[in-house]
This record gives C-alpha cells, sequence and structure tokens, in this order.
C-alpha cells in the first residue's frame, strides 16, 4: 500500500459525436485557467491497493467555505421558468441536449406549462435540475460571472439540488461511453474542460431522470403525502408528529423529512398521517400547515422501492471525486470517496434532509457570500431565516 496522487483520467470519449462541433456552444466560451484554478483541478491524496485508486473520504473535512453555490430541489418549479435561459446558446444548449435524454420538450413544458404536469415528480426533479445549471450558463455570461464561478469552493442542494451540486463539481463520469480518444485530439485544452462540464450534466441528468421515475413509483404505490409546518422548532414539530402517529396505524405513520431552518420543517409519510398533522397543527400553536407539491412521503421509509433502482443506476455510473467539497443532506457532511457518494445518494430518498444543519455550518465556519442558482427563491429565504445578516444572491434561469 502506498500513498500517491490521483490524477484526472485521460483515456477520453464522445457521446453520440465524431468531433467537437455538437458543443460549439461550449467551446465558444473562454475559461480562466490561470494559477488559482489549477488549484481547484481534482488533484487529491489517495492510496493504491492494487489497481484501484481509494480516495479517502474524509478529503474535504477541514473546509473553509468562503463562496458557495446552493440548489434548490422539488417544489421551486413554477410555469415560466427557463425563458431567460432560451436568450443564451450555451443555457439553451442545455434544454436541447436534455430533450434528446427525456425523449420530449422540456423547455416547452417549463415554459408553458401546464402547471399539473411540470409538478409531477418524473418532470418537475429534470426541470429544475437543467434550469439550475441553465442559471449558472447565465451567471457565466454576466459581466465577472466567470470569476465568481471560478471562486466558488462549496456547492450543495436541497433534495434533487444535491445532484445539481454534484454535477457542477464534475463529480459524475467525465464523457460517454461512445467514440474514442481520437476525438479529444479535435479540441483544445480549454473546450476539453468544458466537455468534462458537460458530460457531468449528462450523466446527472440521467440519473435524476430515474430518481424521479422511482420516486413516482414508490409514490403511487401507498396514498403519502408531505406538508411543511411553518411556525414550530423541531422539537415542537417532533411532539406534533407523535401526536398524530398516535391516531393512524403503522402504515401512515409520519416523521420530520426535511429540517429546512427555524420555524420551517417539513413532515412526510402516510396521507392519514399527514391530515392528521394539519388537523393537529393550530392546537400546538403553529403559524400554518403548507402541502407540498409532491408526489409522496420523500424522505422516508415511504421511498424504499426506489432504493434499489437508484443504487442499479449509481453502480453503472462513474463518479470521481467532486474539485469541490459537496455537502451531504444526509449527514450533512462533504464526502471525496466516490463509492460513499453512491451510498449516500441511494440513502438519501429514505433519509431527512439535514438542510438547517448544512446552512448553519457553512456559516458558522465563514462563509462570506453564496448563491442561489435556479427558479424560485425558497433557499434565500431558508438562509435568511438561518441568519438575516446572510449574503446571498438569486440567479434564476
Amino acid at each position: 500500500m502506498s500513498s500517491s496522487l490521483a490524477l484526472p483520467s485521460l483515456s477520453l470519449t464522445l457521446s453520440g459525436s465524431s468531433g467537437c462541433s455538437s458543443f460549439s456552444g461550449f467551446r465558444n466560451r473562454i475559461r480562466s485557467f490561470g494559477p488559482r484554478n489549477l488549484n481547484r483541478s481534482r488533484i487529491f491524496m489517495s492510496v493504491s491497493v492494487g489497481s484501484q485508486t481509494v480516495v479517502h473520504d474524509g478529503l474535504f473535512s477541514d473546509y473553509k467555505p468562503t463562496l458557495a453555490f446552493l440548489f434548490p430541489g422539488q417544489g421551486a418549479q413554477a410555469v415560466g421558468m427557463g425563458k431567460e435561459a432560451q436568450s443564451l446558446p450555451a443555457a439553451a444548449e442545455l434544454y436541447k441536449k436534455a430533450n434528446d435524454i427525456l425523449g420530449f420538450d422540456l423547455l416547452d413544458v417549463c415554459t408553458n406549462g401546464p402547471k399539473e404536469k411540470l409538478d409531477s415528480t418524473v418532470i418537475s426533479q429534470p426541470a429544475i435540475y437543467v434550469t439550475s445549471l441553465a442559471a449558472v450558463e447565465l451567471l457565466r455570461a454576466r459581466e465577472g460571472g466567470q470569476q465568481i464561478i471560478d471562486s466558488v469552493d462549496v456547492a450543495c442542494g436541497l433534495s434533487l439540488g444535491e445532484y445539481t451540486a454534484l454535477a457542477f463539481s464534475e463529480a459524475f463520469r467525465y464523457l460517454g461511453s461512445s467514440g474514442g480518444i481520437d476525438n479529444m485530439f479535435l479540441c483544445s485544452f480549454l473546450s476539453l474542460l468544458d466537455l468534462i462540464q458537460y458530460a457531468s450534466f449528462e450523466d446527472g441528468l440521467k440519473l435524476v431522470k430515474l430518481r424521479g421515475e422511482a420516486m413516482q413509483e414508490a409514490a403511487d404505490a401507498a396514498k403519502s403525502a408531505m406538508v411543511s409546518i411553518i411556525g414550530l422548532d423541531s422539537e415542537k414539530v417532533q411532539q406534533l408528529c407523535d401526536a398524530a402517529n398516535e391516531e393512524v396505524d403503522d402504515n401512515n405513520k409520519i416523521q420530520i423529512a426535511n429540517f429546512l431552518c427555524p420555524g420551517n420543517y417539513a413532515v412526510s409519510g402516510g396521507l392519514k398521517g399527514v391530515e392528521a398533522v394539519e388537523a393537529k397543527a393550530k392546537s400546538f400553536k403553529a403559524r400554518m400547515t403548507v402541502r407540498l407539491a409532491v408526489a409522496g412521503a420523500f424522505h422516508t421509509s415511504f421511498m424504499e422501492p426506489a432504493v434499489s433502482r437508484l443504487e442499479a443506476a449509481l453502480a453503472a455510473t462513474e463518479i470521481r471525486t467532486p474539485r469541490i467539497p459537496v455537502i451531504s443532506n444526509v449527514d450533512a457532511q462533504p464526502h471525496a470517496d466516490p463509492e460513499t457518494i453512491k451510498k449516500i445518494l441511494a440513502r438519501q430518498v429514505t433519509s431527512p434532509v439535514q438542510w438547517e444543519t448544512t446552512v448553519k455550518t457553512l456559516l458558522n465556519k465563514g462563509l462570506e457570500k453564496s448563491y442561489e442558482l435556479g427558479p424560485g427563491k425558497v433557499i434565500a429565504g431558508i438562509v435568511k431565516r438561518v441568519n438575516k445578516g446572510a449574503d446571498i444572491e438569486n440567479v434564476s434561469a
């Protein structure tokens, strides 16, 4: 066993292309690749065991955040999102590529609806993922935008947004499985960096598509729902759940699924349990309840049927150590080991989202500025609830 430095593999291939022409929108972007970015290259300490390279999962444990990208989750979707992206070729091309992967016109659904279609899990998850990464492109096109992107040193996302954060951090497979290494020499080195990011987008979208389908199927198998409880602390919400659970059978039990921020926690479980929570909320002095526009009891055992499908898809996907720390929803920690990331992503759909802890940790560690990239302003609102003085800017698409 020996210590080594693991560098990015250059055994690259192109998916569905014999050259770089289909990536012209990305090739034409000029990246700053100075010493600052060289320091952010995927270079990490690892241990060689036989022919495999094992990455120490605690690589990012002492991260010190200054600038963060935060990506929204399901529920942020709204008819009309994506309109701004149509005017920017690099952003519009993301939707075009998404159409090939998804098999339908995603941008049309985003901009024109109908709302019921956009709200469905199988569509809203890919829609938010693509629109969030389109927002990155809109930011890149702004004056000073590339410098902001180059300065990001941590990323995270709410539930589905974790996949967006990983795609932005280039954790998914570098390039597709067809084509040949000769294609690499058809592109300049700067174009190659764009292709790496673009392929991470594609593989991330394929996972998100399957995730949405698997979660929808799990939701269809049982009557379940999610509801936000506004105005109570987490201890009171737990007491409310306990009281509701006393009135329903085991098939309708509920639990806290999203620890969002002080005064806002999402409860998830069987439909009768959710209805019991709604009926009892005022007696616990909750300010209000808001039923969420999702298919079912996400982040609970109700999603267990989705886990095996996710595990199979993740096993077939090459995941690399992210180029910057990406904070997990499951334990509010960054992970570097690809196999650990896969396990975390599979567990994520049945585990409560630790978003409040994530935001508090970032701020306590010295986070100076953050950007919410994608539809809606839910995350900005949550961050402000944690710390009114937090500096966060929304970039929609």
